[in-house]
């Protein structure tokens, strides 16, 4: 399939260093395609119109490590090919969303999600110290054979010049390991072509409803070096979303109302507090501020300050060695910069309404995410026994750098801890006294994945069908995460002269833990007051295998496999924070608030066998049924600290954090109906499944009841119910109609709660049921893990999708006019035992529970084309709908992340 390359090249001048090799190519490539044109328009116009009225084109798949057909794959499947990709201009994760129902996005913007298929999830949160403590995800994404998978950061691969996608779903455990729990989405790019040459340039402009114009223009070539044996393609393109988030002007004041003003316990004199207004619901004042009653952000407000740049190229070469070996290596990499915010804030940060697609962020936000992967592919056939040999591995180098605005974080507990002295902070014993407000996180974060692969499989045409392998794994994460909310003056010489004087307190600079592993070891800046510097990974070492047997040759097949794997996981590092250690002593001399990873031994192996069975019935040569058992699981992880939290009534601490949290796990029971009618016009694909999610891995972040870090435990288990639908069909010539639908019932099966683990306290080995909460006093403590019944984040009822594209002749040309619908059913962010967000103004978790509304968006195109060149009108979200697609409390205040506006765009292709 012929599939264009985008690289974006703004008339602006976003490609100045290579505007000339660009604009050469180009013009060479319009003036061959011009030329070429004259001779061979009725041919390529003849072909283009017999293929009206042709069957559906079956598309190829390897989800089971062997080409076949989709229809013949025996699992649920959704795949597009890379045609399909550019009919329907998805170019990102976002467009693709809208024609994989089962499949829904927990993110908070390009490059910083997390995949969920089925309804499998256990919430979404914020990206800060994803790096250290985010769960692995459950479902894996590859890069061709490579595994491009991150906690709570799936990379946002461009898709420019793909052969297809393949979306796999349920657990993929025996075929590609611990990360497929839940399934896989696989890119596949296009391979070099060793016996023709291809050109292709294509260029896109528009514009975005009420925000910034969109352009691209990409690139891509085919060359045979050496005839029939070598080959090389390359790709590069470059594209510019245009913001469309508004950062208006807004202030800052500390409010009565501020859930850190009962730490300060301030009560109002002659019954007004000091900032001259009525005490707050809880009876108390917000403390006075150092210097100024408020800060603002008139520095940094912009209007559509969210632009998105996805840059980046691919280079592959081809060896045909000899007619049954060839080696393949390619080259990949990209620049994601994803400046401003993606989310639109309800209320402002000073509790004023905004209007949508509008924010109030007080310091400078962005996320850059590069990768460079190295892949490389050795294929052949051993001739003397027919066994087909491959030799996959690859090696990534992806790096991270983001900043987001963390100014809401002051009105919590924690955030007026690091900004107001006096009273009964804990600093000093002054007249109480708040400093500035403004405050951000930074998270540096560099990993590495190596990957090798090893297999063999007999003939297809065997009776007796096997596959086996061997697979390596290595990965790691390298994490400096600051949270740089301090504003307490740090103990410079100067600071803490004054301070010993008996002057204004001082709060000394936060350093890594003494004898810690490093990534950048040593004092952190003024105004670090919380973060992490660690260390994460794994090496995974599996051998798999799979065979095939043919009961009745052509009609009946049974298949079994299984994985055995082995996963060394370890954590090292160190996190640091400022407590009363840091209380006027010079910078990087804290005597608390430290902790040595390195020091918990955090190292631990588990192995275990993940298997697979499948019973296939093929009625006819167009129609085939299957029943499939399939498992998957993913891997465990490490807390930064263990620490007792949840005091009772005499404050005695009741529950002691884990250290750790093991692997969950998915069993999946399926079924299927895989048919074509009327002669290959009809194709209907129906599943249905009930699979068991078990000891769940759950994160809690609720700091006036279990403390002021994440952990993790495992938790609940959840069953899943659910059947999907996908067809599509050619009526009539020139018209294909395609869809598909899901409906899952997820739901709580067992319910356990957080027993009392420390011994000596009154309620030991029994479920917590109070809390002595800090200026409030005893309070029911509700379960946690929540009830059965109940229902998982990121499962909505139903999801669907429906398109229409009509292709028609026009004198010598071919017209096409296409439109399709998009819906996604109402879902909650959290699982429903987290607190509820309704009514909250001032969030004291980043986990608070929103329920996101269905929505319908809309998407149509019109264009002509001769088959060489191609001219387009598209617009997506028709409807301009502002539907979030992750509602969260992640930086302590309400956050959507709305859907991109309206837009509409013109797009030109030229093809040799």
């Amino acid at each position: 399939s012929r599939s264009p390359l985008h690289i974006n090249c703004s008339i602006r001048g976003q490609l100045m260093k290579s505007r000339y090799m660009t604009s050469c190519a180009v013009a060479a490539l319009v003036s061959r395609s011009l030329g070429a044109f004259a001779a061979d328009q009725p041919t390529q116009v003849a072909a283009a119109q017999d293929a009206l009225n042709t069957p559906i084109e079956q598309i190829t798949v390897s989800a089971e490590l062997r080409n076949e057909s989709i229809e013949q794959a025996p699992l649920t499947v959704q795949a597009l090919s890379g045609v399909t990709l550019d009919q329907l201009n998805i170019t990102t994760f976002d467009d693709l969303l809208k024609y994989t129902p089962n499949v829904t996005y927990g993110n908070n913007g390009p490059g910083q999600g997390e995949i969920i298929m089925r309804g499998l999830s256990n919430g979404f949160r914020g990206n800060q110290s994803s790096g250290t403590i985010a769960n692995f995800p459950n479902v894996a994404v590859y890069l061709d054979e490579q595994s491009m998978q991150f906690p709570a950061r799936n990379a946002d691969i461009y898709m420019v010049d793909m052969e297809r996608i393949e979306v796999l779903e349920g657990p993929q455990g025996t075929l590609f390991g611990g990360g497929a729990e839940a399934g896989a989405v696989r890119y596949i790019t296009n391979r070099p072509k060793i016996d023709t040459y291809e050109a292709n340039a294509q260029g896109m402009y528009g514009f975005t409803s009420g925000g910034a114009p969109n352009n691209a223009l990409n690139l891509m070539l085919n060359i045979p070096v050496v005839d029939n044996k070598i080959a090389v393609r390359a790709v590069i393109y470059n594209e510019r979303q245009g913001g469309y988030i508004d950062n208006v002007p807004s202030t800052f004041t500390r409010n009565n109302n501020d859930l850190g003003n009962f730490y300060f316990n301030v009560k109002p004199a002659n019954g007004l507090c000091p900032n001259k207004q009525p005490a707050g619901s809880a009876g108390l004042c917000a403390l006075p501020q150092q210097d100024a009653p408020q800060i603002n952000n008139y520095a940094v407000a912009q209007k559509d300050f969210n632009p998105v740049n996805y840059t980046g190229g691919r280079l592959s070469l081809l060896y045909d060695i000899n007619p049954d070996w060839n080696f393949l290596i390619t080259e990949s990499l990209q620049n994601l910069d994803a400046q401003g915010l993606s989310v639109e804030y309800p209320t402002g940060s000073d509790f004023q309404p905004l209007q949508p697609l509008q924010v109030t962020a007080f310091t400078p936000s962005w996320n850059k995410d590069d990768y460079v992967n190295s892949a490389w592919t050795l294929n052949g056939v051993i001739s003397d026994l027919g066994l087909k040999a491959i030799y996959t591995g690859g090696y990534t180098v992806r790096r991270i750098n983001e900043q987001m605005d963390y100014a809401n974080y002051s009105r919590s507990v924690g955030g007026m801890y690091y900004e107001c002295t006096g009273g009964s902070t804990g600093w000093g014993n002054q007249t109480p006294m708040c400093y500035s407000p403004a405050g951000y996180w930074h998270d540096n974060i560099r990993s590495t994945h190596l990957s090798n692969e090893a297999r063999l499989a007999t003939p297809d045409d065997w009776r007796l069908r096997a596959i086996g392998g061997a697979y390596y794994e290595n990965f790691r994460i390298f994490d400096v995460m600051n949270f740089n909310y301090k504003t307490i003056p740090a103990c410079t010489a100067t600071n803490l002269t004054i301070a010993l004087s008996g002057g204004p307190v001082c709060v000394a600079d936060v350093t890594t833990a003494p004898g810690s592993t490093a990534n950048n070891p040593g004092v952190r800046g003024d105004s670090t007051a919380f973060g992490e510097d660690t260390q994460r990974g794994y090496d995974q070492l599996a051998f798999f295998g799979s065979a095939d047997f043919d009961i009745i040759p052509g009609v009946l097949t049974i298949t079994g496999g299984t994985r055995w794997y082995q996963y060394k996981e370890f954590e090292v590092g160190s996190q640091y924070a400022t407590d009363t250690g840091c209380l006027n002593v010079p910078n990087g001399q804290c005597s608390g608030g430290l902790v040595n990873i390195d020091a918990a031994h955090d190292r631990t192996t588990y192995h275990g066998f993940k298997s697979r069975a499948v019973l296939t019935w093929n009625v006819n040569a167009d129609t085939m049924t299957y029943a499939l058992f399939s498992q998957g699981f993913r891997p465990g992880g490490f807390n930064r600290s263990v620490s007792a939290v949840a005091p009772d009534a005499t404050g005695a601490k009741q529950f002691e954090k884990p250290n750790s949290y093991a692997p969950d796990s998915l069993n999946n029971y399926e079924i299927g109906l895989k048919t074509q009618l009327f002669d290959h016009l009809l194709t209907v694909n129906l599943s249905a499944y009930y699979m068991q999610w078990q000891s769940v891995q759950f994160l809690f972040f609720n700091p006036t009841e279990l403390g002021n870090t994440t952990f993790g435990v495992n938790g609940p288990d959840y069953d899943v119910k659910g059947a999907e639908l996908q067809f599509t069909a050619r009526p009539v010539e020139g018209v294909t109609i395609s869809g598909a639908g899901t409906y899952n019932d997820a739901t709580q099966s067992t319910s356990p709660c957080l027993v009392d683990n420390i011994q000596g306290t009154a309620a030991f080995g029994q479920c917590i049921t109070t809390i002595n909460q800090k200026g409030v006093g005893v309070v029911p403590f509700a379960n946690p893990f929540g009830t059965i019944g109940s229902t998982p984040a990121f499962s909505p009822k139903f999801q669907g999708n429906m398109r229409l594209r009509y292709d028609y002749p026009i004198a010598n040309l071919l017209g096409f006019v296409s439109g399709g619908f998009s819906y996604m059913g109402k879902m909650y962010n959290q699982p429903a035992t987290y607190t509820s967000g309704d009514g909250v103004l001032i969030p004291n978790t980043t986990f608070l529970r929103y329920l996101q509304p269905a929505y319908t968006t809309f998407d149509a195109s019109i264009g002509i084309t001769n088959g060489m060149w191609r001219a387009e009108i598209f617009g997506q979200n028709l409807g301009d709908s502002h539907a979030s697609t992750f509602t969260s409390s992640a930086q302590f205040i309400k956050s959507e992340v709305p859907l991109r506006p309206r837009v509409f765009g013109l797009k030109i292709e030229v093809s040799y």
